[in-house]
């Protein structure tokens, strides 16, 4: 096992000013843009508030929600989730939510560090695509279910064929 830092994310009210911000003032390299989550060449990656709390608490967000309390995440990864979720789960750490299949088919968890930083172990995005092709699914299918661009889920099929 051997957990691996993703990066960081700055949750941030209006991801066109800070996507501007990021990219135009301070140069920037955008290397993915999945809309209300927009990653960085250098490590980071900044979400949208209201999309964030939405898919890590189940709720809407609080327009009085000051950035900085409760709403940045350091991303991990881990091709055994199982395993990292039993050995935190068995831990006296709050937990955010339990193990839980993203709307894009990742498997994370989440939970608060001793500051109160929301911390996210997922599997990597090779892990899940995998498993939804040998659960038979499609090139195309894969694709629309986890936004994966339909080149990038052939290379990783082809990857698994030459395994």
């Amino acid at each position: 096992m051997s957990v691996k830092f993703q990066g960081a994310v700055i949750f941030v009210k209006d991801v066109k000013a800070s996507r501007f911000f990021y990219e135009e003032l301070l140069g920037q390299k955008i290397v993915v843009d999945f809309g209300p989550v927009v990653g960085f060449e250098a490590g980071f990656s900044i979400w949208q508030t209201d999309h964030a709390q939405t898919i890590i608490h189940d709720t809407k967000c609080n327009e009085q929600q000051k950035l900085g309390q409760n709403n940045f995440e350091l991303c991990f990864e881990d091709s055994e989730i199982h395993a990292i979720w039993e050995k935190v789960s068995s831990m006296d750490i709050k937990l955010v939510h339990p193990l839980k299949e993203q709307p894009w088919g990742q498997l994370v968890f989440r939970f608060y560090d001793p500051d109160g930083h929301i911390v996210e172990i997922g599997e990597p995005i090779p892990v899940f695509v995998a498993r939804f092709l040998a659960q038979g699914m499609s090139v195309e299918e894969v694709a629309n279910r986890t936004s994966v661009p339909v080149e990038g889920v052939r290379q990783i099929a082809n990857g698994l064929k030459q395994a």
